[in-house]
């Protein structure tokens, strides 16, 4: 006669072992959701067991990095934004963006009255190269894109040279 004997603790971990990459690629997937959907909509769609609720908050911008001989250039996208709303600083080697958004409605009538408030705040940092002459950084603002130039020092533009590509 087989022993039966079944030994119930290993084929308990054996199972446990089974479903863990799933529970982590799971886990992983819902943090990426909670990310873009972050602020959108009513709180209704937030997790219903989440023990902590945030504030609405404005994800990280958009951007763009460009560069061509002149200087480096850095586009973000900040709809419903107004330049007031935008801060542009630099602290030693790092540009720092920051902005937020305050929005209050209210609607009365005869039977009802509503008062809707939301706020949401966003940073975002870059680290400068060495080759920006930090004392000539512009930003401009227009149509909800902030602008941002950051100039190449002279020294920096000298140095570049194009390369010739030859084929083997």
């Amino acid at each position: 006669m087989p022993n039966t004997d079944i030994d119930v603790k290993k084929v308990q971990s054996t199972r446990a072992s089974l479903f863990e990459p799933w529970q982590s690629f799971r886990s992983e997937m819902d943090r990426l959701f909670d990310r873009v959907t972050k602020g959108f909509g009513p709180p209704m769609f937030d997790r219903f067991f989440d023990t902590e609720r945030a504030l609405p908050a404005l994800s990280l911008p958009a951007v763009d990095i460009s560069e061509d001989d002149k200087a480096y250039t850095i586009a973000a996208e900040l709809p419903g934004l107004e330049e007031k709303d935008v801060e542009v600083t630099t602290m030693g080697d790092t540009l720092i963006l920051k902005g937020e958004k305050r929005q209050e409605k209210q609607q009365k009538d005869k039977n009802y009255y509503l008062s809707e408030r939301s706020y949401g705040a966003f940073q975002r940092s870059f680290a400068l190269p060495d080759s920006v002459d930090q004392n000539k950084i512009a930003a401009s603002f227009a149509k909800g894109v902030l602008t941002v130039t950051l100039p190449k020092t002279a020294e920096a533009r000298d140095q570049q040279r194009k390369i010739e590509v030859k084929t083997s």
